[in-house]
């Protein structure tokens, strides 16, 4: 097996930016859907070229990018051994993230498919639920920035948690 401790930092770079990476679309495209979108005889510009990317990358790059996550942690358990495993701020650090993942993936991925449709929205009682449902967005947008902080701070300092 080859010697892959010389290549950590650039294991951990590609890790790091994968999984930030994975969550980037769920906490920014809340923040594109405004109340003017659906104003009746509004004609909303077609969405940029980097809400589009984020849109590509929410509908069919997750798969990729989550098996590349998964491959560079696996390669990061080899390097660094499995008892990096046992590691408290890991084992918090990677429960948030799995919780975060199944509210990005399960929970909001859906709801933002389905207010990017604006066709459907025909009445002013369509209206008011697209924009208490974008509102919700958003709030879970801040929530998943916060788990994704969270983390961040869990990985930087390596706190002793119990």
């Amino acid at each position: 097996m080859p010697d892959l401790s010389r290549l950590f930092p650039f294991i951990l770079a590609t890790h790091v930016a994968l999984a930030i990476g994975l969550f980037v679309p769920s906490v920014l495209l809340p923040f594109t859907l405004r109340n003017r979108l659906v104003e009746p005889g509004y004609d909303a510009p077609p969405p940029g070229r980097g809400t589009r990317l984020m849109l590509a990358m929410q509908a069919r790059g997750t798969a990729a990018i989550g098996a590349g996550l998964g491959l560079t942690g696996l390669t990061m358990v080899l390097v660094l051994g499995p008892r990096i495993l046992a590691q408290p701020w890991l084992l918090v650090s990677l429960a948030t993230y799995a919780l975060a993942a199944v509210v990005a993936f399960a929970l909001q991925r859906p709801t933002l498919r389905r207010l990017a449709n604006r066709d459907a929205i025909v009445t002013d009682a369509d209206r008011a639920e697209w924009r208490a449902q974008a509102k919700r967005q958003r709030y879970i947008a801040y929530g998943l920035a916060s788990a994704v902080g969270i983390i961040g701070f869990l990985m930087s300092t390596k706190p002793a948690l119990w």
